[in-house]
């Protein structure tokens, strides 16, 4: 079964939310996190980004950043910021961008099933980044944001859903600065609360869509926090963690990009010739690219020219994981052509979320890149595909947007 429980939230008073709310912690590095949080003394990212409040501090993992965030978090609950709600509740949380609606279910997820597997993944993590949250969850003694999973449409859920969002006023819906609006309702109806609880309970499996640092890192916070309460009965907080939960309908993947620092000493004729010796049908498109129009294209930006590759069909793996588009780029151009062994750690690429379009790869390529490759997105029945086999996508695979707000609710552990 799958575990969804009520919690009692801490989240902003409704007149600051629109305020509080921000991008989660890892899609944005601590320039970046200082310049969206300037002149805005109630972001979220003081919170979750609290490193921007030291800049006297070079590390961004001391002992410190983490106290400050707890601080942060206190100061907002005195001043009124952030209320406690009176009782354990779900919520709703839809968000509306380009006309997409997805509409998802925060409450609060099982470590026990994270372990077990019944909430499944689709990528590896790494232990420096899950090290950080898991300091930052037990410092705060919250999970500040939530995991994004996904559960296969359920027809009663949406149902409900429906039917109290009709009959209920929202508790926040507002803009925010990207263009994505956000509304939240609340559910304190317990017997409402029980039935959706227990339409969870009937499904075998989550998916994690987004936050398997987030995931692993509550998961390890839960079991240290078991260490220190030999005596815990499963019913206390740290026994779970925060979550939305979607129905996989209503996801959208966007492609996750690639832009490379080095041609890794070969001229542009002489990369263009490796990659068609590699498996690849190449045709320049011009100075006017377009995204790739289906599975196994990619395009690809040099020295000021759009090209297109079609993979043929013979270095076409048959294999869940090595037909991935990426893998394909990363096996037979990104490694043998170009060098990069590890996409992970390899300094001479980076990675762009398709959602900002090819002209951010036209800008990185005119500011530190050399070339740049445009994949086509990985849909979500592939990712689901993938988990249910209990294997791992590549590196950097998959885009979802919109990304979930941050601070619009808090889970105390």
């Amino acid at each position: 079964m799958a575990v969804l429980r009520a919690f009692r939230a801490v989240r902003p008073d409704k007149k600051y939310a629109a305020n509080v709310i921000s991008l989660p912690y890892d899609v944005m590095n601590r320039q970046e996190a200082a310049r969206m949080a300037e002149g805005n003394p109630y972001s979220f990212l003081h919170v979750c980004r609290s490193e921007i409040d030291l800049p006297e501090v070079e590390d961004v993992y001391a002992e410190i950043v983490y106290e400050k965030a707890k601080e942060n978090i206190e100061g907002y609950l005195a001043k009124g910021v952030f209320i406690r709600d009176e009782k354990p509740m779900l919520y709703i949380y839809r968000q509306i961008t380009d006309g997409r609606v997805q509409t998802g279910i925060v409450g609060c997820v099982s470590i026990d099933e994270y372990g077990d597997g019944t909430i499944k993944e689709h990528e590896d993590t790494r232990i420096e980044k899950e090290l950080d949250r898991i300091h930052h969850f037990d410092v705060c003694n919250a999970n500040t944001e939530p995991v994004f999973l996904a559960y296969k449409q359920n027809l009663r859920v949406k149902t409900l859903t429906e039917g109290w969002i009709s009959n209920h006023e929202p508790e926040y819906d507002f803009v925010d600065r990207f263009g994505v609006e956000h509304i939240l309702w609340k559910i304190d109806h317990d017997e409402t609360v029980w039935n959706l609880e227990e339409l969870f309970r009937q499904m075998p499996e989550l998916y994690i869509a987004d936050g398997h640092h987030r995931s692993a890192s509550a998961y390890k916070v839960g079991l240290k926090r078991r260490g220190r309460n030999r005596s815990y009965d499963g019913n206390e907080e740290f026994n779970y963690f925060m979550a939305v939960v979607f129905p996989d309908e209503d996801l959208k993947i966007f492609a996750y990009n690639r832009v490379v620092r080095s041609l890794n000493g070969y001229t542009p004729e002489e990369l263009l010739r490796k990659i068609e010796e590699a498996g690849f049908t190449v045709k320049e498109i011009g100075e006017i690219g377009h995204e790739p129009e289906k599975e196994h294209i990619f395009t690809m930006y040099l020295g000021g020219i759009w090209y297109k590759l079609t993979a043929k069909s013979e270095i076409i793996p048959d294999d869940i994981t090595a037909s991935i588009d990426v893998s394909i780029l990363q096996d037979r151009v990104l490694k043998p052509i170009l060098g990069i062994e590890d996409p992970r750690s390899d300094k001479r690429i980076d990675f762009v979320g398709g959602i900002k379009g090819l002209k951010e790869l036209e800008r990185r390529c005119k500011l530190d890149a050399k070339l740049a490759f445009a994949a086509y997105p990985v849909h979500i029945s592939k990712l689901i595909e993938v988990a249910d086999a209990g294997l791992r996508m590549p590196p950097k695979s998959t885009w979802f947007e919109p990304k979930l707000g941050s601070g619009l609710f808090m889970h105390e552990i």
